[in-house]
């Protein structure tokens, strides 16, 4: 049996889980890993106020082998504070061994901490394997389809 820690993530963490992030994004067909923007966005995430975000960290003998991030919104529907968890991944050599499973109870233990409301998270409707394992820990999909819009600012049309 492996010794976990799940910590807060630290500045020096911050190379492994780009690595992690090149994985997960590699799995999302939405996304296109980009080291140097992973490495910008967890920057921004580790320096923010701690009420607003967290990235959480699996640590195996001062190894990170997993992490997962949640951030705070303000959501009308629940009048008040809601996290939006982000990132959840394993390393593959340490999958199906509960490190995912940690890392979300360490979020919902944290979000209840803040008063948050409500967790949502997005998941790849490809991902088999990340459905499963979100609905085999309670979480439950809506109705709701996630739509974007990656060109806010291009030829000025807001």
């Amino acid at each position: 049996m492996l010794n976990i820690t799940i910590r807060p993530a630290e500045m020096e963490d911050i190379p492994r889980m780009v690595e992690l992030l090149n994985d997960l994004f590699l799995l999302e067909s939405d996304f296109t890993p980009d080291r140097e923007k992973q490495r910008e966005g967890l920057i921004r995430l580790a320096a923010g106020p701690e009420d607003l975000a967290r990235v959480f960290v699996a640590d195996c003998a001062g190894m990170v082998i997993g992490m997962a991030s949640v951030q705070v919104l303000i959501s009308t529907a629940e009048g008040g504070p809601v996290g939006l968890v982000e990132d959840v991944i394993i390393d593959h050599q340490y999958r199906d061994q509960g490190i995912g499973t940690s890392l979300l109870e360490h979020i919902v233990v944290w979000s209840k901490s803040k008063g948050l409301r409500r967790l949502q998270l997005l998941a790849d409707v490809e991902n088999e394997n990340a459905i499963g394992f979100y609905e085999n820990r309670g979480w439950q999909r809506t109705r709701l389809s996630c739509w974007r819009r990656t060109r806010m600012f291009r030829d000025n049309d807001g």
